[in-house]
């Protein structure tokens, strides 16, 4: 997909703003003589309004909720004050145009899609020095949540979290795809993403879809996808000002800190550019004994992408990365497990070839995510410890092929080809002799399995006048042991003001039965058919004060059917579902030195899931003083669903956050930062409490 270097890399609701960071491009300012290598983060505090649920509030609480809104707002204003009483400021970058790749595969303005992307550029993702990109989707997008067990890591398996829920479908289920460069990434057996392999160390921005995207990633993206765009340098048009050497330039990052718990990360990049050629290196280490015994983590990866501009109109890129991890699970308060342990390897690889000419572009990449597992399932004090330990080995690889092409000055038409071979091999070890276990039970618990998914689609994007741009598509997915599946994909979007567009998508997901459900374990039943949802979905943006302030408004109704349910211990396709919502954002750019930013989201369902809560809301401000930067936010969970069932239980959360940095030189800024700042009590996975304030100090060198 190939994009102009001056694109923005953030949608109209994006919330950060443009700082400096070298070979970004030209969203990259150049303050004073610190040129392309000073990074400038924010200084942000915030107030939320208050949602307050009838019945679930105490007046003590609602009184001590009412000062903090107080205490924020006082807060934020002074800041504001000392913001625009200092010379230093940052110069407005917003722009009425925003470029993303995610629904339409080619690069395309946002105002002519009908659906609903988000972008959170590398700037918001390490405004934290967060590792891991999940919080920052959390906090930044309306209709998501991340479950957690808190501090460091998220694990697998039994007591493990990460799972993205969407407007209340879950990736845990393998209903939210997520997507590295535009490939699927999940594990082969279970269908479900790993979330401590999406690391804030390979990711450039990342762009969610909220709504179906099967028309273009198939099954798993039945509620839509997050894609990881790597990092690399812009391979066409004019080096970034301030490179040497006609062309070359490199840039290399240290950034290492400390805190709560035993808590430990390091990381190191360089990116570098040498004529046609453009490198980024990686590698991270980070640990934790977190905040309950046996919860230990520990975990260390690299990454690498290479580039190479073949011509003017054609060029290469490779990407690789790998992690490793250790996780502990210390099981629920109310039924601890010891020797609970996970030893997880999982890596991604794609090469890429992309054409980009006046009037068509297109890419032909080949991808493989595979990993290997090994799980000891833990005992409860008391009784024998496991003599045998899981295994597994997975593979998602496959050949991905698409053209985009102007067929006519106001017809844009884009086909493309996706084969993807599935591969899962579970498996019982001996502890002592490594041997493979052959007894009844566990050759039930085994499997070895292999399928197929070929596809084809066709999207065709019709400007009718310059205020109406219509879409249609239709996909075609046949699988080796589900069958088949067409999905339609059909929308428009009415531009009845120059800064406003009136949006309209109708949209089918589906996701096809996981090797699990199929052949593992007792419940497995081989004759399932594919989940199916419906989605219908209206939403108004606009952008006001020449795109200082930004606003949207979603309204969303989704009708599932052919859920997969365990039934008297077998899988069947049974479960429906009718899920419906509001989200808001909105993003203002005050000052030249202070913006703020907010989302809100509601969410009915019929049949409440795990990890979905009624309402979410988040506001937060950034701000930069001289040489001293922050970062914070607010975020408010209402009726957060941690059980579901005959006894459902449900979970309310005001959690704080504030980042600090100084940059002392050119090459050196300190920071410190501390989460869940007003000690919140809660849980978002049941029988595993989140930890209260925590705090971390370090240190980020530019050279």
């Amino acid at each position: 997909m190939k994009q102009s270097v001056s694109a923005r890399e953030t949608t109209f609701l994006s919330t950060d703003f443009d700082v400096p960071y070298a070979g970004v491009g030209a969203n990259i300012l150049q303050i004073g003589n610190i040129g392309n290598r000073l990074r400038n983060i924010g200084l942000a505090l915030c107030l939320h309004c208050s949602y307050l649920c009838t019945g679930k509030q105490s007046t003590f609480n609602y009184r001590v909720m009412q000062i903090r809104t107080l205490l924020l707002g006082t807060f934020a204003a002074s800041l504001s004050l000392q913001a625009e009483t200092t010379e230093e400021s940052i110069r407005d970058t917003t722009q009425m145009s925003e470029v993303v790749v995610t629904g339409s595969r080619s690069a395309t303005d946002i105002r002519h899609l009908p659906m609903t992307v988000s972008t959170i550029s590398r700037e918001k993702l390490t405004a934290n020095e967060r590792t891991s990109i999940l919080p920052a989707i959390m906090e930044e997008v309306p209709g998501v949540l991340v479950t957690s067990r808190g501090v460091m890591g998220y694990g697998v398996s039994t007591g493990g979290s990460g799972s993205i829920n969407v407007r209340g479908l879950s990736s845990g289920a393998g209903q939210m795809l997520v997507l590295i460069d535009g490939h699927p990434q999940y594990q082969g057996i279970f269908g479900h993403g790993i979330a401590d392999a999406y690391q804030t160390l390979i990711a450039d921005r990342v762009e969610v879809l909220r709504g179906p995207a099967s028309l273009l990633y198939g099954s798993n993206a039945m509620g839509g996808v997050v894609n990881i765009v790597t990092r690399q340098l812009p391979l066409q048009g004019t080096p970034p000002k301030g490179e040497r050497g006609g062309g070359f330039s490199q840039h290399t990052t240290i950034n290492a800190g400390a805190g709560s718990y035993g808590t430990v990360q390091v990381e190191g990049s360089n990116q570098l550019r040498a004529g046609r050629f453009t490198s980024t290196v990686a590698a991270q280490y980070q640990r934790s004994d977190n905040h309950r015994p046996d919860m230990g983590f520990e975990q260390y990866g690299g990454f690498l992408s290479l580039g190479y501009q073949l011509s003017n109109h054609w060029d290469a890129k490779a990407m690789a990365d790998i992690t490793h991890f250790n996780a502990s699970n210390p099981g629920t308060v109310s039924k601890l497990l010891l020797d609970n342990d996970q030893s997880i390897t999982r890596g991604s690889a794609n090469l890429v070839l992309e054409n980009h000419y006046a009037k068509t572009s297109g890419v032909v990449s080949i991808y493989n995510n595979y990993g290997n597992h090994k799980i000891d399932d833990g005992y409860e004090a008391g009784k024998k410890p496991q003599t045998d330990l899981f295994r597994s080995r997975d593979a998602v690889a496959g050949v991905s092929v698409y053209q985009s092409m102007m067929a006519t000055k106001t017809t844009r038409v884009t086909a493309g080809f996706d084969y993807q071979h599935i591969y899962g091999r579970a498996w019982y070890q001996n502890k002592n002799t490594g041997a493979t276990v052959t007894t009844q039970q566990r050759k039930m618990q085994s499997a070895h399995n292999h399928a197929d998914e070929v596809a084809g689609y066709a999207d065709v994007r019709q400007e009718i006048t310059k205020y109406v741009t219509l879409n249609a598509a239709l996909r075609y997915d046949h699988h080796s042991t589900s069958g088949s599946e067409w999905i339609p994909q059909a929308g428009f979007v009415v531009r009845p003001i120059e800064t406003g567009e009136f949006k309209f998508m109708f949209s089918k997901g589906f996701r096809n039965p996981t090797n699990k459900e199929k052949y593992l374990y007792k419940p497995a039943n081989e004759e399932l058919r594919a989940e199916r949802m419906l989605n219908y979905e209206v939403s108004w943006c606009q952008r006001l004060m020449e795109g200082r302030l930004t606003y949207g408004i979603n309204l969303f109704l989704i009708n599932g059917r052919n859920m997969i349910q365990t039934v008297a211990m077998k899988n069947i396709n049974t479960g429906k579902f009718r899920n419906k919502g509001v989200e808001v954002e909105a993003a203002w750019k005050v000052s030249n030195h202070w913006r703020i930013s907010t989302n809100h989201s509601y969410l009915h369902m019929d049949s409440p899931i795990v990890g979905a809560p009624d309402y979410k809301g988040y506001i937060g401000a950034d701000c930069v003083y001289g040489k001293f930067t922050a970062t914070a936010g607010f975020q408010q969970l209402v009726g957060l669903y941690t059980a579901n069932g005959i006894n459902p239980k449900q979970e309310n959360a005001s959690l704080l956050h504030l980042t600090l940095g100084y940059r002392l030189c050119r090459q050196l800024k300190l920071w410190a930062k501390g989460e869940n700042l007003l000690g919140q009590k809660y849980e978002i996975n049941e029988g595993y409490p989140m930890p209260k304030a925590t705090f971390m100090g370090g240190v980020t060198v530019d050279i």
